[in-house]
């Protein structure tokens, strides 16, 4: 059996999308999912239990805590976390724990497919540069799923309760220990406004320096280099216009992170509520 486990705080639009997908090429016994609504404020837990999967409420919101809660639930062999927003099927997930049952391997991601066909042209500029970076494609973070083998679990439980959890799941594994999955996909929905993909740049810069923080030198590892940009120019010349583009959101998402920063804040959620939306 292979464990999933969901945690969702205000997901009741998106849910049922990952759910429904997720389960319809599952075979009887071959997934345990466990929901966890966390601080839920809509109908979350509804559209949950409108399946066939259990369902764990949590009065206070936080992701950390509805991990946590929900891995103990998790029987499975393999773990598989997963963002409530993302969209991946029950195909996806038997490659990723067919993955992690090779030697050596503790951690598993599939290949992102961003699916920017309904944000404005600046979204879709930036995701095209962010995707051709080697930390983007090495790393499994930004992919809303990490599926982790029995014996990865206990290193899972020890990351830190930081808003860029995906990262501290994924700098806790070294390169031979993680993979991306080739043949497995998850579908990420980008915002789709520029303002929204700001939100979400801003909260990733306010989490990698909270992450630094605890744990100094760890993000060494998964920071983008000016090599790497330039290595995006040389591959594809026609880029540049989209490389402005690239480096202007994160000027100005470096500089409003810095408030945050400066206060000590990180704990504000800037969610994205543009991808969600129907």
């Amino acid at each position: 059996m292979i464990s999933v486990v969901v945690p969702a705080h205000n997901e009741a639009p998106v849910i049922g999308r990952l759910l429904r997908g997720l389960l319809a090429g599952a075979r009887p016994g071959e997934l345990q999912v466990v929901v966890v609504p966390n601080g839920c404020a809509d109908d979350t837990a509804a559209v949950a239990r409108s399946f066939e999967v259990e369902v764990v409420p949590l009065e206070t919101p936080g992701k950390y805590a509805a991990l946590r809660a929900g891995d103990e639930r998790a029987t499975g062999s393999e773990v598989v976390y997963l963002d409530a927003d993302v969209e991946i099927g029950a195909d996806d997930v038997r490659r990723l724990a067919t993955a992690l049952r090779e030697p050596g391997v503790l951690a598993a991601a599939p290949e992102r497919v961003v699916a920017t066909n309904r944000s404005s042209w600046p979204v879709r500029w930036y995701y095209d540069v962010w995707q051709q970076l080697p930390v983007v494609r090495d790393g499994l973070f930004g992919r809303g799923v990490i599926a982790v083998s029995a014996e990865a679990r206990p290193r899972l439980r020890a990351v830190p309760d930081v808003m860029g959890d995906d990262l501290a799941a994924s700098i806790a594994f070294t390169s031979d220990e993680r993979r991306v999955v080739s043949g497995a996909r998850v579908v990420v929905h980008p915002p789709r406004t520029l303002a929204d993909l700001v939100r979400r740049r801003v909260r990733s810069v306010t989490a990698t320096t909270q992450l630094q923080q605890a744990q100094p030198g760890a993000v060494d590892s998964a920071r983008t280099t000016r090599a790497d940009l330039l290595g995006v120019v040389r591959a594809r010349p026609s880029a540049v216009p989209k490389l402005v583009v690239f480096l202007a959101v994160t000027v100005y998402s470096r500089r409003r992170a810095r408030r945050a920063v400066r206060s000590g804040d990180f704990t504000t959620w800037l969610r994205d509520e543009s991808s969600r939306a129907a």
